[in-house]
């Protein structure tokens, strides 16, 4: 999940296909002619729809729209091609208020005590805030500027720090709303799906879904039962594979916004069991970089042996197993002995269960991450997924549905 936000569903009142027939001119429907005879660029024509490019240019563009206060200012103003000589220069540190969180997780603002309306694109920072900046880059014909986050001046009603459970937040480009009460990042989410449906469903505005609340995860930390950190190719000549790890590389995640690894010893939004992993393969990498030529990705998933209480005989077994992992998490309910394992071959299998439900798939494939969630997601399917029976008739049965 590229937010810290646990993968949650959120629900719409009715269900068109949000996809649709894709708007190919980036035309909203409340638009019309004006944003068709717009001259389109050549990164808007390589643009590809629905793209994390296009979606932050609509958030951007309707942002703009509100600040100039009319729909001609707001297209004029993207037809205009940014003045490089009226912004601060890339590098430059300067004051921003930020105005709104887009739908790609990173912050909009405008420069404090400035006339111009040149929109910032910055992340780790919530509506409200004050924040200092560095100037990255000016995108001249897109008309906004990247700026890289540096700190908080003056902090938003709705920021709290205090709730940042991990030290790498605000370098590690996995999470951005740890500052954020969890009902604020799941109303974020909310508003993400009413956006995308305003701008890709090609529905006129009063055929458009009221959309649901996001329905919230039991866990907000230590539900993630998949992560993949990596580590970097050794520096030097890589021709013929004569570059050699000295010491062992940094293992982690992407630094927001660059091309580099962040090496990152825990990680808080991992369950126990995977974050036993993690440091595991940390140790084991301490001992082993010699034998790597190139970089490679780590896989880390947890699997769980179920057993019922009282079994004995399954019970001594499961134990058995889990001696000989390098990692076992042992937890207990009422009616089960859960023995928790991470799976680190990208060809092993992983074990998942959900209610009554058993799951084995491939460790290296895609299972949802977030097993709190699973339970209430596939039970609002089943309560959803057929439509409701009709009222029952005197004149005939009620008719029946097998699978």
């Amino acid at each position: 999940m590229a937010t810290d936000s646990p993968s949650t569903p959120t629900t719409a009142s009715q269900t068109p296909n949000p996809h649709g027939k894709r708007p190919g001119s980036h035309q909203k429907p409340h638009q019309g002619k004006k944003r068709q005879n717009k001259k389109v660029r050549k990164r808007e024509r390589d643009m590809q729809t629905g793209s994390t490019e296009e979606v932050l240019a609509f958030d951007i563009s309707d942002l703009r729209a509100s600040l100039t206060g009319t729909e001609a200012d707001e297209a004029e103003a993207t037809s205009t091609p940014v003045e490089d000589e009226s912004l601060p220069a890339p590098g430059s540190e300067i004051l921003l208020n930020v105005l709104e969180l887009s739908s790609t997780g990173d912050a909009l603002a405008v420069q404090k005590d400035s006339p111009s309306k040149q929109i910032y694109v910055l992340p780790f920072a919530v509506p409200g805030d004050t924040v200092k900046a560095k100037v990255y880059r000016h995108l001249r014909d897109e008309g906004y500027t990247v700026a890289d986050f540096i700190s908080v001046v003056s902090p938003a009603a709705i920021r709290d720090d205090s709730r940042v459970r991990c030290p790498y937040f605000s370098k590690c480009s996995g999470c951005q709303f740890q500052m954020l009460d969890y009902a604020d990042q799941l109303a974020h989410k909310k508003r993400i799906v009413e956006r995308a449906f305003a701008h890709f469903s090609n529905l006129p505005p009063e055929l458009i879904p009221v959309i649901g609340d996001t329905i919230g995860s039991p866990l907000q930390y230590g539900y993630r039962t998949k992560l993949t950190p990596h580590f970097d190719g050794p520096p030097g000549p890589r021709r013929n594979n004569t570059a050699r790890f000295t010491s062992r590389p940094d293992i982690g995640f992407m630094l927001k916004g660059k091309r580099t690894t962040l090496d990152i010893e825990d990680c808080p939004i991992a369950t126990d069991a995977v974050r036993l992993g993690m440091k595991s393969e940390r140790e084991r990498m301490d001992r082993e970089f010699e034998k790597y030529k190139k970089g490679a990705t780590i896989l880390l998933r947890e699997s769980t042996k179920r057993v019922p209480q009282g079994s004995t005989s399954e019970t001594e077994g499961a134990e058995k197993a889990a001696l000989t992992a390098p990692v076992v998490v042992k937890t207990e309910t009422e009616n089960y002995v859960d023995y928790k394992t991470c799976v680190t071959d990208n060809n092993g299998t992983s074990t998942e269960y959900i209610g009554d439900y058993v799951f084995h798939n491939p460790a290296g494939s895609f299972f949802q991450n977030n097993n709190s969630i699973l339970p209430v997601f596939t039970d609002y399917i089943r309560q959803h997924i057929l439509p409701p029976s009709p009222p029952s008739s005197t004149s005939s049965p009620p008719s029946t549905t097998t699978t």
